[in-house]
């Protein structure tokens, strides 16, 4: 594998790799806000996988195994994703390259594994602090970091190739027989260009796509004009199609920037759930009284 800069990744990280990103910093104070509201339940495409329409993402910035939400500390995160799922919040947004496995070890001390769903991906780069040393060697390490002996769902991470699904045939056929083991539910992509989009639309293989997608364009892969008929095309084909970056990582923020993305992506009918990284849950109370709003009209 060639491996590629800390520079490069780092801006890549910034445009578009972690989950999306809204920081207390950046975050209007006058948004925040209490309350009891639960998430609604979705189903993910023609999966039998059914979980919460929003993700907790764990990757906000991620880069050299840390994020945002690891910044927390194994207490505040642990916390944090308690106090998500007490808001019906049961999906769970992993990655290696977030290190946030061990710290998700802790939540299942205090929180049933047969109620979540739980996310990860794989990234089959080399890197100076991160070595992948072929499929079922970083899925042991996984389910040991993790505490858990199977996953719902498993993604190649950041495919950017038109061919990304011929080079990867090795790695897809380990992870089709793990999940005829029973040790994955479901696989597929996280897509970081419009044309792996576009492979990953047709692939029979993948049953569950993480795409970029707000009303703006911002941090996206095109247009939303280009890449929403392609989203609507993997919806069509069966595969369950998880957002993210719906604010842009962090550049729409603005209440009316937040509402009008989140009305284009709820109202397109594409987009299953949605992955959201926040590091506190007044902010993510606040996205789910405004995604219930809109989808109970």
């Amino acid at each position: 594998m060639r491996p590629i800069s800390r520079r490069k990744f780092i801006q890549k990280s910034v445009n578009g790799v972690a989950g999306l990103s809204v920081g207390t910093a950046l975050w209007p104070r006058s948004e925040l806000i209490a309350g009891n509201e639960s998430i609604d339940r979705i189903v993910l495409g023609k999966s039998s996988i059914e979980t919460s329409r929003v993700a907790l993402g764990t990757g906000s910035f991620g880069w050299e195994r840390k994020s945002q939400q690891t910044a927390l500390g194994e207490k505040g995160f642990t916390k944090l994703v308690q106090q998500a799922y007490e808001h019906g919040v049961t999906f769970m947004d992993l990655a290696d390259i977030y290190g946030s496995h061990q710290y998700f070890r802790n939540t299942l001390k205090i929180l049933p594994r047969e109620k979540l769903t739980v996310l990860t991906k794989i990234w089959t780069r080399n890197m100076s602090w991160l070595k992948y040393d072929g499929f079922q060697s970083t899925f042991d390490r996984f389910r040991k970091e993790t505490g858990s002996d199977f996953f719902d769902i498993v993604l190649i991470h950041c495919r950017e190739s038109a061919n990304w699904v011929e080079e990867t045939k090795a790695l897809r056929d380990a992870m089709s027989a793990a999940k005829d083991r029973g040790e994955i539910r479901a696989v597929g992509v996280s897509c970081h260009t419009l044309d792996a989009l576009k492979a990953a639309a047709k692939s029979e293989w993948v049953d569950v796509i993480l795409a970029r997608i707000n009303n703006q364009g911002t941090r996206m892969d095109g247009p939303p004009e280009t890449v929403m008929p392609v989203l609507k095309e993997a919806h069509d084909n069966g595969k369950g199609i998880v957002g993210m970056k719906i604010f842009g990582c962090g550049k729409l923020i603005d209440e009316a920037q937040r509402e009008t993305s989140l009305r284009y992506v709820l109202g397109s009918g594409n987009i299953d759930a949605m992955t959201i990284g926040v590091d506190n849950i007044n902010h993510l109370r606040d996205n789910i009284r405004r995604i219930n709003s809109i989808v109970r009209g």
